[in-house]
């Protein structure tokens, strides 16, 4: 099916249910159908062109999710932009996926300014909270296709091959690649997640304070497409999330590895009541097992795990609920330091640099074949080339599967610190310091070395009021994962940079470090 056909199959079922709560405001789902109509009516009217690219640019808003919905319901390809970007990267990324539209909150009416300047082909533009001189306020542009006819696009097996979006990379190791997603790709992922999160028990409530321009973007999309209800939070704050859990009867909540751990070290983190959660999701990078551990015990039997990326979105791997509580009360422990097993539209494999499969327990690369995986880079032929190597999506992450087809990533390619002639994962030596209680986290990155050509240092962060020196690091690391793995050197930060997409930005740590070397690697 088309992307929009998903939330039109939940919106006719649940026509009075409140689909998005944004402070004050609800829009049952019979709204919210009849605001993306006007939407995509209103598109149409302007001259939109089938498969033109149309951005959107706003902090977390449930308009966002309006126009992500207008935008698919029209035919156009869904853009989102980075807000925490700064101009020139958002304008070179724009430029490159030849962005017509813009939906963008006054709160960036300067830079939107500037984009305008910078992005030729931009044609249209609509505020999405108030008139905004001579562009409309989305208020008085979707009034524009009250009236206006509609175009009915469709075909009979739900345009397989047309876009829904043109996504960009993390692009921390440069510019970033706009990822061709497919209805294909986008109904397979949405027919995964509806199968492994829905719970038909309880009146389903998603809390969402993950940026809505990358995964939480998704995972909100999904959440229409089962029916939920989509509670929209301004941005993370460990506290309110802690708060609203309780307050709105949360059952499903996803965040990325490093929010997760601010949840559990904030000092309130024991006075809520969890009891409503179904489904607290972990993805976007590797997860400490203890802190995983340390997450069922606080917010009970719901933490699970996926593994996925922009290339093939969200759900390569599946690792549930009751796994996850098994490992963490014995059963298999070693299954908290695992992603899951392969989902139901993709195979996964285990590949040696040759393109030979490796057999259990020996580290690869993780390739991919599915309907998940996406059509590959807009207008990059050799990259996307590149990734299709062998027959398989190439994911640029090392891992392994076991003999129960358990994966575990080990680290990505890029991310590898070879030293002394050993290669050290950084993930590893990541999931040891986490270990310790004191932690809050932590990113290890590699750093030039006269002896060593790189030596392996750890930036870490303490949890409010804890104390611990660089010698108890370096000596906990030793016995945990021996001389070579281990730091040569602990720094204390007071916060890690992180992508928009709340990742470690290794990029922006290693820089200072390499300064004045001629490349990256030493």
């Amino acid at each position: 099916m088309r992307a929009i056909d998903y939330f039109d199959k939940a919106a006719d079922a649940n026509q009075e249910r409140i689909a998005m709560v944004d402070g004050a405001t609800c829009y049952t789902y019979r709204e919210t159908q009849a605001i993306t109509q006007q939407i995509a009516r209103a598109m149409r009217a302007y001259g939109l062109q089938n498969e033109s690219a149309a951005a959107i640019y706003s902090p977390n808003d449930a308009r966002v999710l309006l126009c992500m919905l207008g935008i698919m319901r029209a035919g156009a390809v869904w853009v989102p932009v980075n807000y925490r970007n700064a101009i020139e990267a958002n304008a070179e990324y724009m430029n490159y996926v030849e962005t017509a539209w813009l939906f963008y909150h006054s709160a960036f009416r300067d830079q939107v300014q500037e984009l305008r300047s910078r992005v030729p082909s931009l044609r249209h533009l609509i505020c999405l909270d108030q008139e905004d001189g001579s562009n409309p306020s989305l208020e008085r542009f979707r009034a524009l296709g009250s009236d206006a006819g509609g175009s009915e696009w469709g075909d009979a097996s739900g345009n397989l091959e047309r876009l829904v979006g043109l996504v960009p990379t993390g692009g921390t190791t440069g510019p970033a690649k706009g990822v061709r997603v497919t209805n294909q790709a986008w109904g397979s992922m949405t027919e995964m997640a509806c199968h492994y999160w829905r719970s038909n028990s309880v009146d389903q409530v998603c809390l969402n304070s993950a940026p809505l321009s990358h995964a939480a973007g998704v995972v909100a999309f999904t959440m229409l497409a089962i029916g939920a209800t989509n509670v929209i939070m301004p941005r993370f704050d460990a506290l309110e999330v802690l708060q609203n859990i309780e307050r709105d009867r949360a059952t499903h909540l996803f965040l990325p590895p490093t929010a997760f751990y601010n949840l559990l070290g904030h000092p309130d983190v024991g006075k809520f009541d969890y009891s409503s959660l179904r489904v607290f999701l972990l993805a976007g990078s590797p997860v400490s097992p203890d802190k995983l551990k340390q997450g069922v015990e606080v917010f009970g039997p719901c933490m699970c795990q996926s593994y996925g990326q922009t290339e093939a979105p969200m759900l390569l791997t599946w690792l549930d609920q009751r796994t996850v509580a098994a490992a963490a009360a014995g059963e298999h422990p070693e299954r908290l330091r695992s992603c899951g097993r392969p989902t139901t539209s993709v195979r996964l494999a285990i590949m040696d640099d040759e393109g030979g499969f490796l057999p259990p327990n020996r580290v690869g690369e993780i390739v991919a074949r599915g309907t998940l995986v996406t059509a590959g880079y807009y207008k990059m032929p050799e990259a996307t080339a590149e990734i299709r190597k062998h027959g398989w999506h190439h994911t640029g992450d090392v891992g392994y599967m076991d003999e129960d087809g358990y994966v575990y990533i080990v680290d990505r390619k890029k991310d590898m610190i070879i030293t002394g002639g050993f290669n050290v994962f950084c993930a590893e030596v990541e999931a040891g310091i986490m270990a310790l209680p004191q932690v809050q986290e932590c990113a290890v990155i590699g750093v030039p070395d006269d002896n060593w050509g790189e030596a392996v240092k750890a930036v870490v962060v303490l949890r409010a009021g804890e104390s611990l020196s660089a010698q108890a690091v370096i000596a906990h690391c030793k016995a945990k994962l021996g001389g070579v793995k281990s730091p040569k050197s602990v720094e204390f930060w007071e916060d890690i940079p992180k992508t928009y997409a709340g990742k470690i930005d290794r990029k922006a740590i290693r820089k200072p470090y390499w300064v004045n070397a001629d490349r990256a690697v030493h």
